[in-house]
């Protein structure tokens, strides 16, 4: 099981979203994988959000920094990411088009300021259209103190063992 997540556009998101992440690793013992970039977004919050605005309005497709060699070895993909304009930051979409999940199952989870999934779930079926989308965690920011049972109920919905 792998739990990926990354691409807030700001250290506001960011953080939220790798809180979730470790959340879930610490239920399950899941293997984590950061999604970072190349060229990573600037640290100035009004810069990032013009370029995260821009890359969604172009449906540009960010290069990764790293990459997962054995992705063949990973049967469940909890797939992370913060709401961006109603969908998924695009640095998801090029980690999506990286690899093939042809049979593996993708559990999204979003951190979002209201907006819940938006379209992100229509987003990851189109781009990974062979994987079996299940249930997904919506999160209000970080989720508060809340979230340990959040995600616990979310890993039963999805029949995914944990501690």
């Amino acid at each position: 099981m792998l739990a990926s997540a990354g691409c807030g556009s700001t250290p506001a998101q960011a953080q939220a979203t790798r809180g979730i992440a470790r959340e879930i690793q610490r239920q399950t013992g899941a293997d984590l994988f950061e999604i970072t970039l190349v060229e990573p977004y600037s640290n100035d919050y009004n810069t990032v959000l013009m370029e995260a605005q821009r890359d969604q309005h172009d449906k540009t497709r960010p290069e990764i920094a790293q990459h997962i060699d054995n992705m063949d070895e990973y049967d469940t993909i909890l797939l992370g990411y913060p709401n961006w304009w109603a969908s998924i930051p695009m640095p998801i979409a090029s980690f999506l088009e990286e690899y093939d999940f042809s049979g593996k199952q993708i559990l999204p989870f979003c951190s979002h300021g209201g907006g819940r999934f938006g379209q992100s779930l229509t987003a990851i079926a189109k781009l990974a259209p062979d994987a079996d989308l299940g249930e997904g965690l919506s999160v209000h920011y970080s989720g508060g103190a809340g979230l340990p049972d959040n995600v616990r109920a979310w890993l039963e919905k999805n029949n995914i063992d944990h501690g």
